[in-house]
């Protein structure tokens, strides 16, 4: 096949996704030139919004759908015109035919609940620890844009020897342990360690540490806000940003090879191109990256530890595997509750947890680990459109319509494998069985159908994500999370983002301080370009 030659430019990003499109508006507000090469029919990889049933208007977020993680300096950096709107409630967990609720902008209330539901005990460890995470995250939260510190520069940062000993040295089971009595208060408080991650609270690699780390500190409040109008939102903004400073997004066009001095081979129709960089931005998984090098079995950066060796982090994480299973449903109405002292529009407003008490996910990560379907399934939900209607149509607004979305914990890849479709259905009935053990009335009798009869219900396992997105085996933040500090005192001041070979850059969710809908590794990856350390 003839190679057609696409001209030589300051940067190439391989991959569209936020992070990608981040890295570009960068570089391009710069003067740089910049191509954005996406193998998807559109850029926003998984920040994107679907209308996924026929006839019926909806824009559902696919598949990520809250936002923690984006700094503000960012958005004002690249003048993002999008809006992020607080839930007012927390969270709500049911037991049984009780349950409480954290009120995020009334700390009383929350004592009140947790008093009522936990007893006092508990609620003073609630409010303590809260105040304690959230004087951590105000001052961790600025230094994921700068340049990375060491280990004791880091440690003197968080400011809190509780804490750090609790969340960087040992399994963070300990610390909720020793903090809290209930179950179902200890469950709600370690599923921050949980999404997107398949390990135990009492897990020697800390793994489930470093997630807790990321969910808490976003934004240096830990809020996790809704998107208005959608994640399609958000990428339209960054897309809009980075076409406007000047970047080349190209859709289309799948990247098949990249070389360590800057060439990128890509495929858009029947054509193959080259395109040559001075820099190559990597917005794709590490994975898919080595791959891409003919580097397979090379971990890419050297120095970012996963996966085992205790606080530290040391040993590499080899097979990356993503454990969640995404259900994005439209409702006519609100489900009853079980627990008639709430009312569904605040429960469903905030984070629902569903059979996440402390014993239930331990028994669950035991089940997936052997092979088996947990059952209860445990999960969480919220309701978008009770934050932000606009994502509904009018006539469907006014009907009183409203959209769930179900996050499952401990559904690993590993599951899926044998037959992806068949584990697909088995999962989401076991989904089903979850949710109507908690409610008054069936989840299927609340759910729309579409003009073809079909109930408005789609699906995601991990295996979709990884053939829909690149995901490796469908882990959602590319490989385990790393420390946001430099684990090898070479690697202080630099960005967390470089690799082996000095013009290629790693700039997705797989850098160190990725993960998340935050254009964090994409900031980072253009500070070194523009050599801003």
């Amino acid at each position: 096949m003839t190679v057609r030659d696409a001209g030589q430019v300051d940067a190439v990003v391989v991959g569209g996704g936020h992070n990608g499109l981040v890295a570009a508006a960068y570089l391009a507000a710069a003067g740089r030139s910049v191509v954005v090469l996406e193998r998807r029919g559109e850029v926003g990889g998984a920040a994107v919004s679907i209308r996924p049933f026929a006839g019926v208007d909806v824009r559902l977020s696919r598949y990520s759908y809250l936002v923690s993680l984006f700094p503000r300096k960012i958005a004002d950096d690249l003048g993002l015109r999008m809006e992020l709107r607080r839930r007012r409630i927390g969270a709500y967990t049911p037991s049984g035919d009780r349950g409480f609720l954290s009120d995020s902008s009334d700390a009383a209330r929350t004592r009140a609940e947790l008093t009522r539901f936990a007893g006092a005990h508990d609620a003073d460890a609630w409010e303590r620890l809260g105040i304690a995470l959230g004087a951590m995250a105000a001052r961790v939260f600025p230094t994921l844009t700068e340049p990375l510190r060491g280990r004791d520069d880091f440690r003197a940062v968080v400011g809190d020897e509780r804490l750090w000993g609790g969340v960087f040295t040992r399994p963070l089971g300990g610390l909720i342990e020793e903090e809290f009595d209930d179950d179902a208060v200890r469950g709600t408080v370690l599923t921050d360690a949980l999404i997107g991650t398949f390990a135990r609270a009492s897990d020697e690699s800390l793994r489930q540490n470093r997630c807790f780390l990321y969910h808490v500190i976003g934004g240096g409040t830990g809020h996790w806000d809704v998107p208005v109008g959608g994640m399609g939102a958000v990428t339209a903004a960054l897309a809009e940003a980075a076409r406007g400073a000047g970047a080349d997004l190209r859709t289309g066009a799948e990247v098949t090879a990249v070389t360590p001095d800057g060439e990128v081979r890509y495929r858009s129709g029947d054509t193959e191109y080259r395109v040559t960089g001075a820099w190559v931005l990597a917005a794709v998984a590490p994975r898919v990256l080595e791959g891409l090098l003919g580097e397979r079995g090379e971990p890419l950066p050297a120095d970012v530890g996963r996966g085992g060796g205790g606080p530290e982090g040391a040993q590499v994480q080899a097979h990356p595997e993503g454990a969640q299973f995404k259900v994005n449903m439209v409702l006519s109405r609100l489900p009853r509750l079980r627990d008639s002292w709430v009312d569904p529009r605040e429960a469903f407003a905030g984070t629902f947890h569903v059979h996440e008490g402390y014993a239930e996910l331990d028994a669950a990560f035991a089940e997936a680990e052997a092979g088996r379907v947990p059952s209860p399934a445990p999960g969480e939900m919220y309701c978008h459109t009770l934050t932000d209607p606009t994502i509904l149509g009018p006539e469907l607004r006014a009907s009183g319509a409203q959209t769930l979305t179900w996050f499952g914990l401990h559904t690993p890849a590993r599951l899926f494998a044998a037959d992806n479709d068949g584990a697909r259905d088995a999962v989401l009935r076991a989904t089903f069985a979850s949710l109507d053990s908690v409610l008054a009335e069936p989840i299927e009798d609340c759910l729309m159908r579409d003009t073809e009869g079909r109930l408005c219900v789609e699906a995601r396992t991990p295996l979709d994500l990884e053939g829909e997105l690149g995901l490796p085996a469908g882990h959602i933040f590319h490989r385990d999370l790393a420390w946001p500090y430099a684990e090898d005192d070479a690697d202080v001041g630099t960005w967390g983002v470089e690799t082996r070979h000095s013009r290629l850059l790693l700039c997705g969710a797989g850098a160190r301080r990725g993960g998340g809908v935050s254009g964090i590794p994409g900031h980072n990856a253009a500070m070194v370009v523009l050599g801003r350390g």
